[in-house]
């Protein structure tokens, strides 16, 4: 096993879950965050809590679910994230299938081409202040429906304030590429289900889906959380049996530019925040995933809307020059009252 472990600081280490290589930063205090280099998901985020310690990630329990990662559990999403709808879009005029020849419900190209994929380790770094791993992959390359060629690079960053995740996109091809970023983890802030949880989002405006989970065409898509009463969680709200799958969009900041949507057990005052500094946020009470329904939340921190390869409106976020680089941050926050 490989360590860097200064006196009094901060570690980071290599290991294993299983057959599966994993990274695990980590701190005095008995915080630990490990991640799979197999799709660079985390797989667990443990947390002193009481006389123990308390994983706030439903994450991939062992190697097996690692590999089949089935619900997406800490998926990084690139080049897209969510669903294309119909597999299909159109890129400066040219339209792209990526799924030619499939029918019917079978085309569901959704959340990248990375999570079936073996990250590499470029860095891993720890001292007094902060524990840090970086990876890469190049997986992004030209393929069916998709004829461009993306590096990607995720940084991991845990320090007193929380868990940062970098993440950085070069456009390595000769011509201009579609592509956003996606994260999609799940969290706890108890044993019990999620009704009972308090969640905050501070979303103004919510984003309106057909059945197919793909957003209406135009502005029928925007709609004023004020019209929807049900789903305004700008101020803190208990679950309750309310079944979530939806996005939000217009985020309020707070005063250092950082947007936190929030889930708390108000039983225990225990919660967290998940910040993004720019983007929308989908929440999903996981109550369609083979495993633990509604024993978890899914909060998602993107670069865009799902289907933004469809949007007119999301056309200039999206694109990516030759040679051109784009970056986006998002991390957790502890919060215990």
């Amino acid at each position: 096993m490989h360590r860097k472990k200064p006196m009094g600081g901060y570690l980071a280490e290599r290991g294993l879950l299983g057959t599966q290589p994993v990274v695990v930063l980590g701190d005095q205090t008995g915080r630990r965050v490990s991640i799979a280099m197999h799709g660079a998901a985390l797989v667990r985020f443990e947390v002193p809590r009481g006389n123990g310690v308390f994983d706030i990630a439903d994450g991939y329990r062992d190697d097996a679910e690692i590999v089949a990662r089935s619900g997406s559990r800490f998926a990084i999403m690139a080049p897209f994230a969510g669903r294309i709808a119909d597999a299909r879009y159109r890129f400066d005029g040219q339209a792209e299938d990526l799924q030619p020849g499939v029918q019917g419900s079978a085309r569901a190209s959704r959340h990248g081409f990375v999570r079936g994929e073996d990250f590499a380790v470029a860095a891993l770094t720890a001292d007094d202040a902060s524990a840090r791993v970086v990876l890469t992959t190049s997986a992004i390359r030209p393929q069916v429906g998709y004829p461009h060629a993306i590096d990607l690079t995720v940084s991991y960053s845990l320090d007193d304030a929380g868990l940062t995740l970098d993440v950085r996109m070069r456009n390595v091809g000769d011509s201009a590429a579609p592509c956003f970023f996606g994260w999609h983890p799940y969290f706890r802030v108890s044993d019990a289900d999620v009704d009972a949880w308090e969640l905050q989002v501070p979303g103004q405006t919510l984003i309106r889906t057909a059945a197919d989970l793909i957003a209406l065409a135009g502005d029928a898509a925007y709609v004023p959380v004020d019209d929807v009463p049900a789903l305004d969680f700008r101020e803190p709200q208990v679950i309750g049996d309310r079944i979530l799958d939806q996005g939000y969009t217009d985020l309020d900041a707070g005063p250092d530019g950082r947007i936190r949507t929030r889930l708390r057990d108000p039983a225990s005052g225990f919660g967290l925040a998940v910040w993004q500094e720019h983007g929308v946020m989908h929440t999903f009470t996981a109550d369609t995933i083979s495993r633990g329904v509604r024993r978890a939340v899914a909060l998602e921190p993107m670069e865009c809307m799902a289907d933004a390869f469809n949007r007119p409106e999301c056309a200039a976020a999206i694109r990516l020059e030759p040679g051109a680089e784009r970056s986006f941050r998002c991390g957790v926050e502890i919060e215990s009252r």
